[in-house]
């Protein structure tokens, strides 16, 4: 039986890539950038790669938020400071706070009944904003963020530090539950807990990394949960 979740809040909860969409094109045109669809789709693709790396150990997170913009301005040809851009950009993303479809019924159902958990690797001022500004923090019971914790999702460390500070914690009674196969379910893997993959889009696994349940929906989550 499940009595606890860990819950990933970029794509799980909030809807990170629509929030990044509006914040990266404001920030571009008021530093003079026409945020064309060219160029937000190559950050995408440079800001994926970045963190996977992260995820691997190959960068460390100031590392990741500079050098995404560095490769992007390389590329096309810009001389603007990446470091001015990624200041300007985390201010403006802790400003967006869509909710996942879903969401906010996901958490109303949970709450009382489970012991919940934030647990993300995004920044923790981005994401302390964010998390104030929708008022979801009322039903988690802690709010793991990587930036604080001192180790990043999918280390066994940043989970063990989780663990920690959960009130009678039994693995077997834990569940992580996020639309990140190599960080949220790579993760649960290393820390020994159940795994639910979160995959709106129906994204083929190509991987080797098989999450224990897999949903499509978050109304989903909760009859699982009951069958266990």
């Amino acid at each position: 039986m499940i009595k606890t979740l860990l819950l990933d809040l970029d794509d799980t909860i909030l809807d990170f890539h629509a929030a990044e969409r509006v914040a990266l094109s404001s920030a571009l045109s008021e530093l003079g950038i026409e945020p064309t669809e060219r160029l937000l789709s190559r950050y995408k693709e440079i800001n994926r790669s970045c963190w996977e790396r992260l995820e691997r150990g190959e960068l460390t997170r100031e590392q990741v938020l500079t050098l995404r913009f560095k490769l992007l301005f390389d590329e096309f040809g810009y001389t603007v400071s990446p470091c001015e851009v990624q200041s300007l950009y985390e201010y403006k993303l802790s400003l967006e706070h869509q909710f996942m479809q879903g969401a906010p019924e996901m958490l109303d159902s949970l709450y009382g009944k489970y012991k919940l958990y934030i647990a993300s690797n995004g920044t923790a001022s981005v994401q302390d904003r964010r998390i104030a500004d929708t008022g979801i923090a009322k039903y988690f019971d802690g709010i793991f963020i990587s930036q604080r914790i001192g180790a990043n999702k999918p280390e066994r460390e940043f989970f063990d530090r989780c663990f920690a500070e959960i009130d009678g914690f039994e693995k077997g009674e834990t569940m992580i539950v996020g639309d990140s196969l190599s960080s949220d379910i790579l993760g649960g893997k290393n820390a020994d807990i159940l795994t639910c993959y979160f995959n709106p889009h129906a994204r083929p696994n190509t991987t080797d990394i098989n999450p224990d349940f897999e949903i499509r929906s978050l109304d989903e989550l909760i009859p699982l949960l009951e069958r266990l």
